[in-house]
């Protein structure tokens, strides 16, 4: 795309989902029987060109310190009325296909993992976003080959830009 070229229109296959749309900022906090509970800062990006995908990138740090922590990047696509997939890699080299529903009216999805890649000890994730008011709320869950799905992550991000 150019550089002054004008920004694209939203894709008609996106509307459903225009709600994810921006930078988001907020905090949130982790958890998982294997390691010690700590907090995060986090930015997400929900962006798109004008086709039926949206791109996805996040990255987080520590609270206290501002230390990298993790960030993952990807893409959702919607694959029919109420549902869509995901692909997400992360930092970690673990790689994440998604299949899931969304829903426009509550302007939430849900996800859960189809495939988990390159994982020596992840089999499960589980996504959960919403958008309420004005803030986007998201539980993860992890399940390892020694603990069942649980939430490992949960997170209130406030949008920052559109």
């Amino acid at each position: 795309m150019a550089e002054n070229a004008p920004a694209p229109g939203l894709h008609p296959k996106l509307q459903p989902l225009a709600f994810m749309l921006g930078t988001w900022r907020g905090e949130g906090e982790g958890e998982f029987p294997t390691i010690s509970s700590f907090r995060y800062g986090e930015e997400i990006k929900f962006s798109h060109v004008g086709k039926p995908v949206i791109a996805y990138t996040q990255k987080t740090w520590k609270a206290a310190s501002g230390e990298p922590m993790h960030a993952e990047s990807g893409y959702f696509r919607p694959t029919g009325e109420g549902s869509l997939e995901a692909v997400i890699a992360q930092s970690t080299g673990l790689a994440e296909v998604q299949k899931g529903t969304y829903d426009s009216k509550n302007q939430s999805l849900e996800l859960g993992s189809s495939l988990v890649g390159n994982a020596a000890k992840v089999v499960e994730i589980r996504r959960h976003l919403k958008y309420e008011g004005d803030e986007l709320r998201y539980t993860v869950q992890m399940g390892t080959h020694t603990h069942e799905a649980q939430r490992h992550l949960q997170a209130v991000l406030k949008r920052v830009s559109t």
